[in-house]
């Protein structure tokens, strides 16, 4: 093989590397996120989750968050990022979601403040019986 076809290929090999993390890319942009559903469940006890305060939890393999909002009650979302599904960080003194990928922020409420994420968080659906949180 002659030099000029061995660059040739090499810079055929790079730029199709490069296309392809693009299309991935734009592909996981563009796909809607899975949905939590069915299967498991978990239980939580009410005084583990004080007024103000979250607790971050594993549900169906999905990282999820609970957090006592004060005069809301208890709330659960998915911390997953609908962006490129990147795990978001809740911070309790700003009341905010963060991702640490992209900079996308979410409010308390889920919903989408700034950044390139293009759906709020997804909601985990939760209720109370007793002195428990039952999520799922």
């Amino acid at each position: 093989m002659k030099r000029r076809g061995f660059l040739l290929s090499l810079i055929s090999l790079f730029g199709l590397s490069a296309l392809s993390s693009f299309v991935y890319s734009a592909f996981r942009y563009l796909l809607p996120t899975s949905e939590v559903s069915g299967g498991g469940i978990q239980r939580i006890k009410k005084d583990e989750i004080p007024s103000g305060r979250s607790k971050d939890i594993v549900l169906n393999n999905i990282p999820v968050i609970v957090i006592n909002i004060p005069q809301k009650g208890y709330v659960a979302y998915s911390k997953v990022c609908t962006h490129l599904g990147c795990i978001v960080q809740f911070d309790p003194e700003k009341r905010v979601f963060i991702c640490p990928c992209h900079a996308g922020t979410f409010d308390i409420n889920g919903n989408v403040i700034s950044g390139p994420p293009p759906r709020p968080l997804t909601k985990i659906p939760l209720r109370i019986e007793g002195e428990e949180i039952i999520i799922g």
